[in-house]
């Protein structure tokens, strides 16, 4: 990483001075001999699905809650001890399908960037963006980025974060490297559009099984309150995820001037990724064993492409129809044989699915609606159906209607996984899943609210067949009943003054027959602020405490040897208090940030949990920045 960052610095160094300026293009303009800063908002940032957003430096109580490693708001999700170890889900909302299959071993990925979280760029200078932050012992996360637009009509950006830290308990070491490289381009007539990136992701993880004894972490008396000295189930054992992807999303429009045109559309993505459990030694917590050292290894190849053809008019719209095809294959390099000799578990899952879909965009003056409409032309019976309608009044209005009917093939780890654990060989032929949501959301002046509605059946789940958290036989297993979900999302910014309240209200509620969607009842975040200028306005200074809370519930346990989290319903978690204190400060285009995590760990009570025998973090002061450089 030391490497990357030294390229990066001299590799800026150099485009800084060697930069052509032209007036034609996005470089800085003169006038009477004067430089004139570009304005802010031509420092532009694009999604995949061509949303534009700025660069944004300011310091705001959003900027906030999305200091962390994932760089995002992580409200609805509870973090392990350690810095890029996993998070548990309390929002169940947040949990996201797709019609087609994937790898699975989903509690390995959520700092596994896909294709739709790459961003593409321009810009009128060069850019860079500098993310650095401690962590919870020896190491530290860095997220290192430059872009520059060569010409007008051509962009590249280069990334890469990197975290290691060694963590508070035994066998807890995080490391991670997340590469990223992007090119934008489009014709100077703009009917050629092209955006293509390559990723490298590898995310490490010693896997120690949390605590064995979770009263000597609860009484916390000398020398436990030190965490090394709290036993665990694994010494020895380790995760990795790893990945590299290639993709290309391009676009030509048939003709140069009249704005209603038929437009080509291509996509293509190639991706192989990985999932590895190792254990030098067994451990009788998961079962029998084939071998005296474990050592699992899941493969999985795909080849994704999309041909489209669109018609866009100025006023009626833009209409598309789409094919694709995608290819898979995970594999193992061994079977798995019965006692008469038959094959009872193969080594590997391949399949070629074809779709036919359309999509239809309608711009009115205030309200955008979408609708797309996917459905499998092989012998899958797969299928998707999204409906969105956006309606603003003004910037103190908007409403948001979303509707989503999906008919998607399970996860690839449900239906076949090998490990040289015998319990956990299994090969099954499961259902579909059937989603139907209902989602709406309210931005107003007044509140901030969501409300989402879901309704699953032959929902997928992980349970535990022990029901004993010393002795792990998990299994995947479909629920044949139907489960309606359902959360109200409440969020309101009041500010007074210098001082600014900032509350954040989640609930949920589950109908079902069987425990199988655990969540809390009630989620919260609540901030108390203080902003203020100093220094003759050169410094902006933001302090204040934050306190959030999760009710009781039966939550979720993880298993590593799977990289999933399972059902149990013996222990519950919740039900006590976290506060952070903080300093920011924000110096130009520089942002500091210092905080005192959950200071009141040691006040009130160490029950607090992440999962059943994972505990949360103790009181911690970390420091970092954000800084952007625009030259």
């Amino acid at each position: 990483m030391k490497k990357f960052i030294f390229v990066l610095l001299c590799l800026n160094s150099y485009l800084i001075f060697s930069q052509v300026q032209d007036d034609k293009n996005l470089s800085e303009d003169s006038v009477l001999g004067k430089k004139i800063k570009p304005s802010i908002d031509l420092y532009k940032i694009y999604s995949l699905e061509k949303d534009t957003t700025y660069v944004d430096t300011s310091l705001t109580i959003k900027d906030e809650y999305k200091y962390n490693y994932l760089r995002k708001d992580v409200f609805g999700l509870m973090p392990f001890a350690n810095e890029g170890h996993t998070y548990n889900t309390l929002n169940f909302g947040l949990i996201k399908k797709d019609v087609l299959p994937n790898i699975g071993f989903t509690a390995k990925h959520f700092n596994y960037l896909e294709a739709r979280d790459i961003k593409y760029y321009s810009v009128p200078t060069p850019l860079t963006e500098l993310y650095y932050k401690t962590v919870m012992e020896q190491g530290q996360s860095l997220d290192a980025f430059l872009t520059i637009n060569v010409k007008q009509n051509l962009n590249f950006s280069i990334a890469y974060k990197g975290l290691r830290s060694i963590g508070k308990y035994i066998n807890n070491i995080s490391s991670a490297g997340n590469f990223r490289f992007t090119t934008s381009y489009f014709t100077e007539d703009k009917r050629y559009f092209l955006n293509a990136h390559f990723t490298g992701q590898d995310i490490s993880n010693q896997e120690n099984g949390g605590i064995t004894d979770t009263s000597l972490f609860e009484s916390s008396e000398d020398p436990y309150n030190e965490r090394d000295r709290l036993d665990v189930y694994f010494r020895n054992a380790t995760s990795l995820l790893k990945g590299n992807r290639f993709f290309i999303d391009h676009s030509f429009k048939l003709n140069k001037t009249n704005p209603n045109s038929l437009v080509f559309t291509h996509q293509f993505k190639q991706e192989y990724k990985f999932f590895e459990f190792s254990q030098p030694t067994v451990s009788d917590r998961f079962g029998a064993a084939f071998s005296s050292a474990i050592k699992n290894k899941t493969r999985f190849n795909t080849l994704y492409n999309k041909l489209g053809v669109g018609y866009k008019t100025k006023k009626l719209g833009h209409l598309e129809f789409f094919i694709d095809d995608t290819n898979y294959n995970y594999y193992y390099n061994s079977f798995v044989y019965g006692g008469s000799g038959a094959i009872v578990v193969p080594n590997a899952i391949s399949d070629r699915i074809n779709m036919f879909g359309g999509n239809y965009t309608y711009f009115a003056n205030k309200l955008t609606a979408k609708l797309q409409v996917t459905q499998a032309i092989t012998k899958q019976a797969i299928s998707n159906i999204e409906a969105t309608a956006k309606y603003v009044i003004n910037s103190d209005y908007q409403f948001e209607f979303q509707y989503k009917k999906l008919n998607s093939l399970p996860n690839l780890n449900f239906t076949l996984n090998q490990s040289n654990y015998v319990d956990y060989n299994w090969y099954n032929k499961f259902k579909n899943e059937k989603l139907n949501q209902f989602s709406f959301s309210a931005l107003t002046k007044w509140l901030n609210a969501s409300v989402q509605y879901k309704v699953l059946n032959d929902h997928l789940y992980f349970d535990n067949t022990t029901n004993d958290i010393t002795k792990l036989t998990i299994k995947p297993f479909q629920y044949d009943k139907t489960i309606n979900y359902l959360s109200v999302n409440v969020n309101k910014e009041v500010k007074l003054w210098k001082l600014g309240l900032d509350v954040t209200v989640l609930y949920q509620k589950v109908d079902q027959a069987s425990e199988i969607i655990n969540v809390p009842d009630l989620t919260a975040r609540s901030t108390l602020y203080f902003s203020d200028y100093v220094f003759q306005k050169a410094m902006l200074i933001q302090t204040g405490v934050t306190f959030q809370y999760f009710s009781e519930y039966f939550g979720n346990d993880y298993n590593p040897l799977i990289g999933e989290f399972y059902v149990q319903n013996e222990k519950r978690i919740g039900n006590f208090p976290m506060f952070d204190f903080f300093v920011n400060a924000r110096i130009r285009q520089a942002r500091i940030y210092l905080k005192a995590e959950h200071f009141n760990s040691a006040w009130t009570g160490y029950n607090f949990y992440s999962a059943p025998n994972y505990p949360y973090r103790d009181f911690m002061v970390r420091f970092g920045l954000e800084w952007n450089f625009f030259k």
